[in-house]
This record gives C-alpha cells, sequence and structure tokens, in this order.
C-alpha cells in the first residue's frame, strides 16, 4: 500500500511580496497569504489525512494552523522541514542577493551544489536533509497520508530527487504559494502525481493580486 505526501507551501509572506531572502528567517503571513492557507485548508477538510507535519518556522507553521483546525489534526514540527538557511543573505532584497551570491542559484547556469553563503546551507545539504526526512517519514508511516507544509526550496529539492534532475543543472521549478502537491512512495520507488495544483486558488479574489 502506497504511502502519500500532500505537500504544501506555505501561503505567502511580508518577505515574499517584498522579494526578500527568507531562508530560515521568518516574516508574517500576508493578507493574501492568510486567505491561501483558508483556501488551501477548504480543500484539504475533504480528504483523508492521518498526519500532519510542518517546518517550525513561523510561516509554514501558521499556514499548518489554519489548515490542519480544518482537518482536526494536531501539527508535528520538524525541522528537518525548515527552508534552505541563507545564513549572511537573509532579509536581503533578491536583486542584492544574486548581485552578492551569484553562485547560490542556477536558474540560467550551473552552480556548484556544494557552494554555501557565508553561514549558510548548500543546495546539496539541504537536498540531504530533505530526502533523509522524507525517507524516514515514509517508513515512519506506511500506508499512511501524510501532510507536510513546508517551503519552497524543500519542494525544489523534493522536485528534482522524484525527477532525478542532477543539483547543478539550471531547472526552474514552478512552486506557488499554497500549492497543492501529491507524492507517493511504494516500494522502493517514487511518484509524483499531482504537482503544482493551485485549482483551490483560482477564485476573483486571488487572480485580482
Amino acid at each position: 500500500m502506497a504511502t502519500e505526501f500532500i505537500l504544501i507551501r506555505h501561503g505567502e509572506t511580508e518577505w515574499n511580496r517584498e522579494g526578500r531572502i527568507q531562508g530560515h528567517g521568518d516574516s508574517l503571513l500576508t493578507e493574501l497569504g492568510m486567505a491561501q492557507a483558508e483556501a488551501t485548508a477548504q480543500r484539504l477538510a475533504q480528504e483523508r489525512i492521518d498526519h500532519v507535519y510542518a517546518s517550525d518556522l513561523g510561516r509554514a507553521f501558521r499556514t499548518a494552523q489554519i489548515i490542519s483546525a480544518a482537518c482536526g489534526k494536531s501539527i508535528l514540527q520538524d525541522p528537518r522541514l525548515r527552508e534552505r538557511c541563507y545564513g549572511a543573505g537573509e532579509g536581503m532584497a533578491r536583486v542584492e542577493f544574486d548581485s552578492l551570491y551569484p553562485q547560490a542559484f542556477s536558474r540560467a547556469r550551473e552552480t556548484d551544489p556544494d557552494y554555501a553563503i557565508p553561514g549558510g546551507e548548500s543546495r546539496r545539504q539541504l537536498f540531504d536533509r530533505v530526502l533523509a526526512a522524507f525517507e524516514a517519514l515514509a517508513a515512519q508511516h506506511s500506508g499512511s497520508r501524510v501532510l507536510v507544509v513546508t517551503h519552497g526550496g524543500v519542494l525544489a529539492s523534493a522536485y528534482r530527487w522524484l525527477n532525478a534532475i542532477p543539483l547543478e543543472a539550471p531547472h526552474p521549478i514552478d512552486n506557488p504559494n499554497a500549492a497543492y502537491n501529491l507524492i507517493a512512495h511504494e516500494g522502493d520507488a517514487w511518484r509524483i502525481r499531482i504537482w503544482g495544483d493551485t485549482a483551490h486558488l483560482a477564485s476573483e479574489a486571488f487572480e485580482a493580486e
């Protein structure tokens, strides 16, 4: 029997809107972010969920609180589900960050996956942390449906791993705030069933933003 993981990125935050790097830093959900979380909660209230996990960073945990209230489940906080740590770059505007640390991302060119921002994590360190977390959760909750509320970097790592995309390869990965993703583990195999589904956010209120 497959173990399923519903993966949700946190709702929009103030720093998301301002184009700032968050990492292990944090900012509050915006009004839109709260509405995204509520819409996700309404969708997930109709689904079977056995366990709820969330990053212990505020933006993900707040999103999880809104969702779990609708699902009637308690939340287990797990620091392995945190965003990549960007060290000295946290709080910077993305333009400034990209200028100072051009090796941090690889949207248009290959990047050294072992490069780390001062005080931060490399892409490989994040990838290894995320892979270990999901393998452990799959073993712990075999046959269950597990909701995980986490971050864009964690989801991007999972997408690379599930699609065998090299860590150094440039690859844009779409991860909208509060999008619905579903992956499954059965035997030794992992597969993506749904990715980047925003049907629950397709209302006039969200489109106006």
